[in-house]
């Protein structure tokens, strides 16, 4: 039973490491555009909900109705004013401006805030559990995360497959030029996948800040995380992702377990082996 309990607070762990790397994996499948800056955006995201709750009072869950909104705008500012620009250069232009974006908000964030640790509190909700035995408990926090996850997942599968917003973004995929042809206004619809990108980004923030501390240098641990659930997932899937988030939670839960020492290596073992025996990833995206 101890053995199940490690295994499921790993699963539950999965889901934020995919709410990390959602919106990474929609990026790279619109425009293949690697956000170096990701990271960063996540820490940057519960920095602002730090802001709006010391502002107003409110709990951190509800201070998502400002987070959001106001990256999703974000999002789209950004892509329209800087990355647009970086796309038709090659893959280095993006990963280079990326990077110094990186820089810009670790500093900035760093010059506002200091590098003391801080964390939302939630009150009762971050020691509320459901006890399913003497040696098995499903916390509340991580049990919502998990939850978000799989409805975030589900509501872009959705959108991409069954809206008209949808189609837009897997025909600039798949030819942007001839999308832009065919009346899509390329642009724009980049701009819109890196604001949903973001707001998803926004979710993944908040609900860290709120598990664990965070200060302005965590972000390139939270990049890797999501790169690594992204590519043991298979690059294109979404629910790959969320699979490849779950088992490098466990991989990590199952490390802590035998060595705290253990618990980071054993997540990128983990991917290294996955790497090395299935380099598409365990669910990559069938080519049509």
């Amino acid at each position: 039973m101890a053995w199940l309990n490690i295994i499921v607070q790993g699963a539950l762990l999965g889901g934020l490491y995919a709410l990390f790397a959602a919106g990474l994996s929609l990026m790279f499948g619109v425009m293949r555009l690697v956000n170096i800056a990701h990271g960063d955006l996540i820490v940057l995201s519960a920095y602002c909900a730090l802001v709006i709750v010391q502002a107003t009072g409110m709990h951190p869950l509800a201070s998502l109705v400002l987070v959001v909104p106001l990256m999703f705008a974000f999002g789209y500012g950004l892509q329209r004013g800087l990355l647009n620009f970086t796309l038709s250069g090659g893959i280095l232009p993006p990963l280079l401006v990326t990077f110094g974006l990186s820089v810009i908000i670790q500093n900035g964030l760093l010059e506002a805030f200091s590098a003391d640790s801080r964390r939302l509190q939630a009150g009762a909700l971050e020691t509320a559990s459901l006890r399913l035995g003497d040696q098995l408990a499903i916390g509340w926090l991580p049990a919502i995360v998990f939850i978000v996850a799989v409805a975030v997942i589900a509501l872009l599968e959705q959108l991409l497959y069954r809206t008209a917003l949808g189609r837009a973004f897997r025909a600039v995929s798949d030819d942007a030029d001839t999308a832009q042809l065919s009346g899509v206004e390329i642009r724009h619809v980049f701009a819109l996948a890196t604001a949903l990108a973001l707001a998803v980004v926004s979710l993944a923030g908040v609900l860290l800040a709120i598990r664990t501390n965070f200060d302005p240098s965590i972000g390139p641990a939270r990049l890797l995380y999501a790169f690594e659930a992204v590519i043991i997932g298979g690059l294109g899937s979404l629910w790959g992702t969320l699979a490849g988030g779950v088992l490098l939670g466990i991989a990590q839960s199952l490390g802590a377990a035998l060595d705290p020492g253990w618990e980071i290596l054993a997540g990128h073992i983990v991917f290294l082996l996955v790497l090395l025996l299935r380099p598409r990833g365990l669910f990559p995206k069938q080519a049509e």
